[in-house]
């Protein structure tokens, strides 16, 4: 039943179309994964690059993470029984004065809970502010960083984007990549069983 609710999911959200008239570009919601992925991953939203390849973090943001800090290759992350990989805006949302535009959040609010519904995972891990924000609205996005937190009673990690453009985040944490990253990378070769 789980399943069919999920494969039911899934034909939706690639046919949305409620954003349809706040972009200067086609819908297209980008997000992959199986329902018993090992771990569910959900960032802010695509960017031009992910948006024209239709792969998730298929940009210079997803090469840091794979390759430097999650140390697994591209077969591994792509495996849809690994990542179920989502976003608070499913779709590219355009180009801002500074970097991407925020997507809108009725995307979040339409998709997100019905995914974290869907999906039977055994780790989340959270990318960005904004997502954080999101989820943890109480908390500040340090905190959350720097300490194991819990989503649906499950481990849960919050890391900073990988973006180029988040240098000045992470020329202020330098313990996040010295220290830090150690510790989320063990979690999640765990989950992998690797």
């Amino acid at each position: 039943m789980k399943q069919e609710i999920f494969e039911q999911l899934k034909r939706e959200l690639c046919a949305c179309r409620l954003c349809e008239g706040k972009f200067d570009h086609e819908p297209r919601a980008i997000f992959q994964g199986a329902q018993d992925a090992n771990i569910m991953q959900i960032s802010q939203a695509p960017s031009i690059h992910v948006h024209n390849s239709g792969l998730p973090f298929h940009d210079a943001s997803g090469k840091k993470l794979r390759r430097e800090w999650y140390q697994i290759d591209d077969a591994q992350f792509y495996d849809e029984h690994n990542f179920y990989i989502a976003s608070m805006g499913h779709c590219y949302p355009g180009k801002g004065k500074q970097g991407d535009k925020k997507p809108p959040r009725i995307c979040a609010r339409t998709w997100l809970m019905r995914e974290l519904d869907a999906v039977d995972n055994q780790l989340y891990i959270i990318i960005g502010a904004m997502a954080a924000r999101e989820l943890f609205p109480e908390r500040s996005f340090e905190e959350l960083v720097f300490h194991d937190q819990q989503l649906r009673g499950k481990p849960t990690l919050v890391l900073p984007h990988p973006s180029p453009l988040n240098v000045r985040w992470m020329k202020e944490h330098p313990q996040f990549e010295a220290d830090r990253l150690l510790h989320i990378r063990r979690l999640i070769h765990r989950a992998l069983q690797l």
